[in-house]
């Protein structure tokens, strides 16, 4: 059934270049079932209605969790101010009411509820923060800009999208927001970056396939939270960033590879079996976090404080990056091939004997849960971890 939508009031402050009503359309364009309207005489008679304060910031999940109630209204927790409601159309009078300050209290017939009660556990970005809702100002602007993008970012990922690329990238965003690019046109860029690294591995060319390399990574992380601050995220984009993501690594490594010569056995594996080692270990470590979604309601990185840990050092691109930088440097890209090779046979083992344990624990206790999803997790055992990996604090800086 289609949920019928009113923005009641707007701010003229933009943040990130969006106006309050092209922000929150595309948000419902993103929340799925809802239609925008103009005005109240275009609601139906029947039906749920759901009613916004335009001068309230709203991320899509907040949304979503307020439509998952029934008649309620959702205060800020800021000012106590309802900043939104969704109801019956028989309720539709009493909720506007609430909203505009005509009614001051809360009736029976309408449930009360703050960001705190919504789903705060976000799996899309393995993080755990409160669904966002703000008052908006001109004075808060700069403040709800950084909010919004560190809200955008990844809680449990690799060291180096994590410590070393929030605060640059972050500027980065802002430059392509500002000069209106699409998050497609960045990953775009990101291809060629991509194709201009396996040249340059396969010549020999460390430093300029590296310097490539490195920048791709860099955009990598700016198309993602370009997309997400600007709401523009899509299916087609979602699968068009992931699949260059998922399908370039193993090229890079192989060719690095190619362009060695006289590289003697390692452990009794020559040069070709040792790209078939990073074939087989990178396509088996995708295969296991796929198997092991199906096991609940988390991915692998996801399920216990270890496994966040595991995920920043885990043999993916930027963790092989360093190690092949590093190796580069003290000129020894031999060495930079053969520990991204036994690294990632390594990593996959390790995944390989966490798919089991969690086999293991679904078995016997039910669908598995990430950690972050557990309502003590914020004071609980896992604490520090929470810390760290809830969110990435280092986005939210100014």
């Amino acid at each position: 059934m289609t949920i019928h939508a009113l923005v009641l009031e707007e701010t003229p402050v933009k943040l990130w270049g969006l106006s309050a009503s092209e922000r929150i359309r595309r948000q419902l364009n993103e929340a799925k079932g809802v239609k925008l309207v103009n005005s109240q005489d275009e609601l139906p008679a029947s039906g749920q209605i759901l009613l916004l304060d335009g001068r309230y910031l709203f991320e899509v999940r907040t949304l979503s969790g307020l439509m998952s109630e029934s008649n309620a209204l959702l205060r800020s927790r800021q000012d106590s101010g309802i900043a939104a409601a969704i109801v019956d159309a028989s309720r539709l009078d009493t909720a506007m009411g609430c909203m505009t300050g005509k009614q001051d209290a809360t009736p029976d017939s309408l449930n009360l509820v703050t960001p705190d009660d919504l789903t705060s556990f976000n799996e899309a970005l393995r993080s755990a923060q409160t669904p966002f809702l703000e008052l908006v100002s001109e004075e808060r602007k700069p403040e709800l800009e950084n909010r919004l993008y560190g809200n955008a970012y990844k809680g449990i990922t690799d060291l180096v999208t994590k410590f070393w690329w929030p605060r640059p990238a972050k500027k980065a965003v802002h430059l392509a927001a500002n000069l209106r690019m699409s998050p497609n046109l960045v990953t775009t860029i990101g291809l060629v970056l991509v194709l201009a690294a396996c040249y340059l591995f396969l010549n020999g060319q460390y430093f300029a396939g590296l310097l490539a390399g490195w920048l791709m990574t860099f955009l990598d992380t700016v198309d993602g939270k370009l997309a997400r601050v600007t709401v523009q995220s899509s299916k087609f984009g979602h699968l068009y960033d992931h699949l260059i993501d998922l399908i370039h690594p193993p090229f890079w490594y192989i060719y690095w590879g190619m362009s060695l010569t006289g590289l003697e056995s390692v452990l009794g594996f020559d040069q070709g079996q040792m790209y078939w080692l990073i074939i087989i270990a990178y396509v088996l470590g995708r295969f296991v976090e796929g198997v092991f979604s199906l096991l609940g309601d988390c991915t692998i990185f996801t399920w216990k404080p270890f496994d966040a840990w595991f995920r920043l050092v885990t043999a993916r691109r930027n963790p092989c990056l360093i190690i092949l930088t590093s190796c580069a440097v003290i000129g020894r890209p031999d060495w930079g091939f053969i520990a991204v090779t036994f690294w990632s046979v390594l990593t996959t083992a390790v995944m390989i004997f966490r798919l089991l344990q969690g086999l293991v624990a679904r078995m016997r206790s039910g669908p598995l849960q990430s950690w972050l999803s557990a309502d003590d997790v914020r004071e609980g055992p896992n604490a520090r971890a929470y810390s760290i990996f809830g969110s990435t604090r280092g986005a939210y800086d100014a």
